[in-house]
């Protein structure tokens, strides 16, 4: 089934504000992908990634609904400040909230999750003593 017909257009204003958000605090770029994955998932989430505007300051998120599939590749910029520990902790809440059906929640908590994970260290300012 396409994305389009899988969420209503209130569904896709939340997965969006989650992303602008989690881009907002991160600096990084976050895309998802729902839908069938073509092969392999984890080598289809890569070419997905990879076909990202600025894949080194890129997440990809890929759920394949119907086979149950969830991917997360990070570019190796994002590796810096998200480790594999903090991605798995984000994959686990996604998963939770799939298993009972709540793709839209799952996707929102998992992207605001890896974005407040990957979030821009503070700035100190070095002209105050």
């Amino acid at each position: 089934m396409p994305a389009g017909e899988f969420f209503t257009p209130t569904d896709r204003q939340l997965i969006e504000r989650a992303i602008r958000n989690a881009e907002s605090v991160s600096g990084f770029d976050f895309s998802v992908f729902v839908g069938a994955s073509a092969g392999e998932p984890r080598r289809f989430a890569e070419q997905l990634h990879a076909q990202l505007d600025d894949p080194v300051h890129g997440v990809l998120v890929l759920v394949d609904p119907v086979t149950r599939v969830l991917e997360i590749v990070t570019g190796s910029a994002v590796r810096r400040s998200l480790d594999d520990g903090e991605v798995g902790l984000a994959a686990l809440s996604m998963q939770t909230a799939f298993a009972v059906g709540d793709f839209v929640s799952g996707i929102t908590t998992g992207v605001q999750q890896l974005g407040e994970h990957a979030r821009r260290p503070q700035m100190l300012h070095t002209d105050t003593p």
